[in-house]
């Protein structure tokens, strides 16, 4: 149990995906104007994260390693994420229209979210069991929805202040994240010796 909670820390706080492999870093700029939309994208990306990785490890130990089919893991994961993604949007359609509507139709590109794939890679080289993947997918994801939910409360705080005009936008944006990146690195020190 305490090797799930440090799995689970270190995924979603200490290797920070996005500030430590620097992997999705603009859905983080670009998902984050409005804390509502970085809340269901977050959510979201904790379904996708959750579920395709517990799919991939049933198929892979069920059927891919007994019919010795291991190259197919990779396309395998992507179908899972593909259907992951869509299922997602489907509950935002019938659950939260407003929701769904405020994202624009991003929930389904999270089949290619460079973050979501890269992380669900990352997953397929440690070995592991059912329960490990699973944690690491709900934790890195979690992770994921702090960042957002806290980058998208930043630039609503950005957006009210007097900026010079060369710092607004994209600028902000980037030195915004920058500090952030900052502070998460800064917890790299943590854990046991």
């Amino acid at each position: 149990m305490a090797d799930l909670l440090l799995l689970a820390l270190g995924a979603s706080l200490v290797n920070h995906f996005v500030f430590s492999g620097v992997i999705g870093v603009r859905p983080v700029v670009a998902a984050s104007r409005r804390v509502e939309a970085a809340a269901g994208m977050g959510i979201a990306t904790l379904f996708v994260l959750t579920i395709a990785p517990a799919l991939d490890h049933l198929v892979w130990r069920g059927l891919l390693v007994p019919l010795e089919l291991g190259y197919l893991r990779p396309l395998v994961l992507i179908l899972f994420i593909t259907a992951a993604a869509q299922v997602a949007d489907l509950l935002l359609r019938a659950k939260r229209p407003r929701l769904q509507e405020l994202l624009r139709g991003c929930v389904p590109l999270l089949a290619t979210h460079c973050a979501v794939l890269g992380v669900a890679i990352l997953n397929l080289e440690q070995p592991g069991s059912l329960l490990a993947s699973l944690a690491c997918g709900a934790a890195t994801a979690a992770g994921f929805a702090i960042v957002l939910l806290l980058f998208a409360l930043l630039q609503e705080r950005v957006d009210t202040s007097d900026l010079p005009r060369a710092l607004r936008g994209a600028p902000i944006a980037l030195v915004t994240a920058g500090l952030m990146a900052l502070a998460f690195v800064g917890l790299n020190g943590i854990g046991p010796r």
